[in-house]
């Protein structure tokens, strides 16, 4: 820990003295209660755009364009200017910059600007995907959601449909699209990147409407290579093997058929010997059902030692909740290692819906080598409670960038542990603060800022005005202050959203977003009405 708040002081003291093995980084983050954004430009001119975010890199700022046809990628730069002015005791934060630095190309460099949607396809502005290692990007597009959906044999019924998904790999540095992978009729939860999670090179893919998880891999070419599909089949060679036991089913029911044809025809209407041929997709649960299943059931077998009252524990159980343990669907998934996956069970009601606090879920960890569940919770689990708290950056860090290494959470930050803490002890229901806290899980893909301005070792702010989440949050007149840690007593920074001297309509509802570089004292803050006009766009740097 630093001893002294002056920055020329920091560099001395770091000159002189190591940082503790595996501390270095984070002992370099405190330069930042130095380094703050401390000057605001109010309403920048700036493209009509959709900003989106900051790759987590810092090399690029990813828009939209208005109609959702385009991407347009901005490369960021520091704000470079001179000045006529000779009064060198005047200060340099009083000084108004020159009109041509208050634009919003001072600040950012447009590199380029791609059409990836077509006519009837809209880019999903709340979905973007970044794969550092080789600065690629993936991206969506969608036609119109469907409620109304012609019903299919293999679609779970009540979920929507979309005609056509398509997913867009992208390099970065050029613009140029390398790959694509489409799916019709079917839905991805493509908000906030819900419905899909990248893991170094292995993507993630949930089709909630066909229960199914896409594995791919993004190979270095930059193409999108099927790595595995598991949902109705969990291994390779599954399909193959049913296929092959329906054909063996189907030889020994026609030589039973032909023997019957010489025999009493009524006799082997009562033994069943010319059925019609079953559907194998419709005879059983999907395998990764029936993996769940059998370990429920054998969950419930290894807690009794007496067979009587195993069967009474089953009974209860298991078999009372039969039916609804097989009408649970997939909700979402995320990679806690190469090896294996959190998914999320629950009602179909609850699959579809925004907020699916109220709804009944369960966590499962499936071994995709061994195919087996390894572990079953329901959402208002202690046991999985306690993981949470205590193991947090295992749900929350699934990437190889280095800057992710660092967001906080309880488990890694003792602030953020105590501001749990004191939730946990206002909290009238433990069971009820239990399901809230796990509602996030499995946690979206790259949904949280690495910025050093959320860390909370070094600055206190309110969280229901900010935070490092990936959200639109509900605009406030006042600005948004940033405290200094280590002196409680001192305001480090504030952000204001919005118009300079504030809107006078005040009846209109607006809502903000604030995209942080991740390592630059850099802040673009977007202010916009539920109407979309046109947003009001602040710059926060340091000046």
């Amino acid at each position: 820990m630093f001893k002294s708040g002056n920055v020329t002081a920091r560099v001395f003291e770091r000159q002189i003295r190591s940082s503790p093995p595996g501390a270095s980084v984070n002992r370099a983050r405190h330069f930042y209660e130095n380094l703050v954004p401390s000057y605001t430009l109010y309403d920048v001119e700036s493209p009509d755009h959709c900003f989106r975010k900051f790759t987590e890199d810092g090399l690029f700022l990813i828009s939209f364009s208005r109609n959702h046809q385009e991407l347009i990628v901005y490369r960021p730069s520091w704000l470079t200017y001179s000045t006529k002015s000779d009064d060198s005791s005047s200060s340099s934060s009083t000084t108004p910059l020159p009109r041509r630095a208050t634009k919003f190309d001072s600040f950012f460099t447009q590199l380029y600007s791609v059409n990836l949607a077509s006519a009837n396809e809209l880019i999903c502005k709340d979905f973007f995907i970044y794969s550092q290692s080789n600065r690629f990007g993936l991206f969506a597009t969608s036609t119109a959601q469907i409620h109304d959906s012609t019903p299919s044999p293999d679609a779970v019924p009540g979920v929507p449909s979309i005609d056509k998904i398509s997913f867009i790999l992208l390099r970065l540095d050029d613009g140029v699209i390398l790959d694509e992978r489409v799916f019709t009729n079917d839905f991805v939860n493509l908000a906030y990147n819900m419905g899909v999670f990248l893991y170094d090179d292995l993507l993630a893919i949930l089709s909630l409407r066909y229960q199914k998880i896409h594995l791919l891999q993004i190979r270095d070419s930059g193409h999108l290579v099927d790595a595995r599909a598991i949902g109705y089949f969990c291994r390779e060679d599954d399909e193959l093997f049913l296929n092959s036991s329906s054909q063996a089913m189907m030889m020994s029911q026609d030589k039973n058929k032909s023997q019957s044809l010489s025999g009493n025809k009524e006799d082997d209407a009562e033994n069943g010997l010319h059925r019609t041929e079953t559907n194998a997709s419709n005879s059983f649960l999907s395998g990764i059902k029936q993996r769940l299943l059998s370990f429920i059931f054998r969950e419930i077998w290894n807690e009794e030692s007496d067979n009587t009252l195993r069967v009474q524990s089953l009974k209860k159980k298991f078999y009372f909740h039969f039916q609804d343990y097989v009408d649970l669907i997939i909700w979402k998934v995320q990679f806690l290692d190469r090896h294996h996956l959190l998914i999320k069970f629950g009602s179909v009601d609850g699959g579809v819906t925004r907020s699916a606090d109220h709804h009944p879920a369960f966590f499962a960890v499936y071994n995709m080598e061994t195919t087996d569940i390894v572990a079953f919770f329901q959402n208002s689990a202690e046991d999985l409670y306690q993981l949470f708290e205590q193991f947090s950056d295992h749900f929350t860090v699934s990437s190889s960038t280095p800057f992710m290494n660092f967001v906080t959470s309880h488990s890694n930050s003792v602030h953020a542990l105590e501001q749990l803490k004191y939730m946990k002890f206002k909290s009238n229901s433990f069971s009820q603060f239990v399901k809230k806290m796990l509602v996030s899980l499995p946690f979206s893909c790259q949904s949280q800022s690495p910025s050093p301005y959320f860390d909370q070792s070094l600055f206190r702010f309110d969280e229901k005005l900010i935070s490092a989440a990936d959200r639109h949050r509900q605009s406030s007149d006042n600005p948004i202050k940033f405290i200094s840690r280590r002196q409680p007593q001192t305001l480090k920074f504030k952000i204001k959203p919005g118009p300079e001297c504030g809107t006078a309509d005040g009846r209109s509802k607006k809502i903000c977003s604030f995209l942080f570089h991740p390592h630059l004292p850099l802040v673009i803050s977007i202010q916009q009405t539920l109407f979309m006009p046109p947003s009001v766009v602040n710059i926060h740097f340091r000046r």
